[in-house]
């Protein structure tokens, strides 16, 4: 067995131990890092246990591995005509829109790469346009 698929059967050990579905397919040494193909997406114990096994190989020392990302893009999400002036009276703001995110199932998955950008239609209109830069993984 070569050391990569060492490896690979030790990272998939320890994401059983810990109940994990994921499941490394192969592992490859690239510029500036190594690279994890997966089954699916890693959650954060799934990182986190990868992140230990590798600092736990003699050849790598701690001070050089860091922290397991996933590779990431960025992509917006509009929704239209939201009404400006909410029914309290108050002009509707990001901060609204946040804190209506939370409570809704369907933003629960979305991450934000920014503050979500409330636009009018026009200057005249009640009617808004809001943006949403989120991250995609």
């Amino acid at each position: 067995m070569g050391e990569a698929n060492t490896h690979i059967f030790q990272i998939n050990i320890l994401l059983k131990s810990i109940k994990s579905t994921m499941r490394a397919k192969f592992i490859h040494l690239c510029p500036g890092g190594i690279f994890i193909n997966t089954n699916s997406v890693p959650s954060t114990s799934d990182l986190n246990t990868i992140e230990r096994y590798l600092k736990s190989i003699n050849s790598a020392g701690n001070d050089k591995v860091l922290a397991p990302w996933l590779p990431q893009s960025k992509s917006y999400l509009k929704i239209t005509s939201i009404p400006y002036i909410q029914p309290n009276g108050n002009k509707l703001t990001s901060d609204n829109i946040i804190t209506t995110m939370k409570h809704l199932e369907l933003f629960e998955p979305v991450n934000l790469a920014a503050k979500p950008r409330v636009i009018k239609a026009s200057s005249k209109s009640d009617i808004t346009i809001i943006w949403f830069d989120i991250w995609d993984s």
